[in-house]
């Protein structure tokens, strides 16, 4: 390979020592993985029928055309043999060199070896061809509805990214360099980081992505000064510290998903969108959601919307003497914040007098990749786990999620912890992607079956607290945010249930970035900027074709349009009052609890 490979005699006696803590920790690793929960397979994969009628499809194919399968498999062939030859004729000519590549750029071939070293690059070449191929054969079968192809290329896809040469120490050269010039201590700090991730998940195997002592809750994340001035079992509702002398009378209340911690929005001062919106001038109230465990079983959507969201409002209301609020929902959220003011709609009340949503989804007729997920094989077994557990367990939203950027959030830090032995990075994003909340059993059948499968909220037929609702029962002014490479909550859907609601004033805005960076965008910076367009809502397609690109952050637009609509300036108001003493600092108590499973 190169001189650097080579392990010089005198460090032999280190690199058996390392290897001898090795096997200690591999022992370790058994002991650990022995705690893993029995497996489910009905949310491990996709079901059998998906791959079987795929498979069938191909064969079918191949009896109807044999010509085209064997001129398929003739011509990988022919390129893998004529690859092996000219690796033999480049080692022939005596020289240590690998043959012409012109295979496509790909980050996770960045060292040089890839290119230069005849085995890496032989590896490599050969990686990209078999792919190459099976996307072919992918592409060639016919016997597919739309939904079925997507859902079986992208678990294909899956398999192939698994198969990627540089998720194996024997097919690495980072690795081995980094093995070869560590004496081997590499490998034993990367085992020692799988063994504490199976560990910390009872056996199973979560990537972690960022140091988990790096930050401290209150210290140099969640830190804006606030307090809590209300708790119930959902939820702790904070009111922040107001930094202006005069407040705008209207408050605003947050609600963030309850998928994840609300601190995403507070993770150091200079991008937290809740110290913005109270520097700004504004009473801030944002809700910290309980992390659930299996006595909250029977909690649905009913207790989400009445004991959450209409609790959060009308606490805000008391405590601020106002008789509405400027209500935000970020994401699931954001669904069930439209679902709670289409109740208030039906009964009549006007507490909200806007809303604000981000990346949300409530017409879920194209809900995107996540849409792989969401058929009867994953959704019959997720419904199977959580009646006998009560809650679905963070584990499997965390790694549903990471599965839909698997080289990113997957495979390149397991590399990097596993392989090189190195520790994960301190990056708040990241730790806050790691700190993951569990969800009651009923709600998240109640919310895969109801709204993302049978989309009932866009048809107008979900039934909430006693009332049948739909999107045309939002009738109040709203603002909508979505992300233009958003994979969770795409913006074209977004759109399409924007376009949907009963209000006669909206907004809608379109970040460039995705899910989390394109809402955590804050000004000054200028990374990402947002389309607007005051058209008429038509196609997703035709909206941004006529659109107009902005540079920066869609912060200061967004509160502009809070502004027309928080009313006049009042004296800043204190925390609580005596009727809602301080419970606790801010970030609160919830935000940091780990359920007792």
């Amino acid at each position: 390979m190169t001189t650097e490979l080579e392990a010089a005699p005198e460090n032999l006696e280190k690199l058996s020592a390392n290897l001898a803590r090795v096997e200690e920790l591999t022992q370790r690793l058994i002991q650990a993985m022995a705690q893993k929960r029995m497996p489910n397979p009905a949310v491990e994969a996709p079901g059998h029928t998906l791959f079987a009628h795929a498979v069938t499809a191909y064969w079918k194919e191949a009896l109807e055309n044999p010509g085209k399968l064997i001129e398929q498999q003739a011509a990988l062939w022919g390129k893998t043999l004529k690859h092996y030859i000219d690796a033999q004729q480049a080692l022939a000519t005596g020289k240590f060199t690998a043959p012409e590549d012109a295979g496509p750029t790909d980050r996770r071939f960045s060292n040089p070896l890839w290119k230069t070293h005849p085995y890496f690059n032989f590896v490599k070449q050969q990686y990209f061809r078999n792919v190459a191929a099976m996307e072919q054969a992918l592409a060639n079968i016919d016997d597919l509805e739309p939904h079925e192809r997507k859902r079986v290329e992208h678990f294909a896809h899956q398999m192939m990214d698994m198969m990627a040469p540089t998720n194996f120490l024997g097919t690495n050269p980072d690795a081995l360099e980094r093995a070869v010039e560590t004496e081997g201590e590499s490998l034993v700090k990367g085992l020692e980081n799988l063994v504490r991730d199976i560990e910390a998940n009872k056996g199973d195997l979560l990537v972690r992505l960022a140091d988990p002592d790096a930050f401290t809750l209150g210290e140099n994340v969640a830190a804006t000064e606030g307090a809590v001035v209300y708790r119930n079992r959902m939820m702790e509702l904070i009111q922040y510290k107001a930094t202006t002398e005069d407040v705008h009378a209207t408050p605003v209340v947050i609600f963030p998903p309850w998928i994840n911690k609300f601190y995403i929005m507070d993770l150091k001062p200079s991008n937290s969108l809740i110290k913005y919106i109270v520097d700004q001038g504004y009473t801030l109230f944002v809700v910290s959601w309980k992390n659930p465990d299996k006595s909250y079983a029977d909690v649905g959507l009913d207790q989400y919307v009445e004991e959450g969201f209409i609790a959060a409002i009308e606490e805000a209301k008391k405590i601020t003497g106002e008789k509405q609020v400027n209500a935000v929902g970020y994401c699931i959220a954001g669904t069930t914040l439209t679902m709670t003011q289409a109740v208030l709609t039906k009964r009549g009340d006007t507490s909200v007098k806007s809303a604000t949503f981000f990346t949300t989804l409530t017409d879920f007729s194209d809900p995107g990749e996540v849409s792989v997920f969401l058929d009867d094989d994953f959704i019959d077994g997720i419904e199977g786990q959580v009646a006998k557990d009560g809650y679905l367990d963070k584990y499997f939203m965390a790694r549903t999620f990471s599965f839909l950027r698997s080289n990113d959030l997957v495979y390149a830090p397991a590399i990097r912890n596993y392989m090189m032995g190195e520790a994960p990075p301190a990056f708040d994003l990241l730790f806050w992607n790691g700190d993951g909340t569990n969800l009651p059993a009923k709600m998240a059948v109640e919310y895969l079956r109801w709204i993302c499968q049978a989309n009932h909220l866009a048809d107008g037929k979900i039934r909430i607290c006693g009332e049948t609702i739909g999107l045309t029962d939002v009738t109040i002014p709203l603002f909508a945010v979505a992300c233009e490479a958003d994979h969770i909550a795409p913006w074209k859907g977004s759109f399409n249930g924007v376009r949907q609601y009963g209000s006669k004033d909206k907004t809608f805005v379109v970040s460039q970035s995705g899910h989390i960076a394109g809402i955590i965008n804050p000004p000054g910076k200028d990374k990402y900027g947002h389309y607007t367009n005051e058209a008429e809502m038509t196609t997703a397609d035709e909206w941004l074709k006529s659109a107009t690109f902005h540079k920066g952050s869609w912060w200061p637009r967004w509160e502009e349009w809070l502004r027309a609509r928080a009313g006049t300036k009042v004296p800043a108001r204190a925390l609580g009052d005596s009727a809602h003493p301080v419970l606790a600092p801010a970030p609160g108590n919830y935000v940091a609890e780990v359920p007792s499973i």
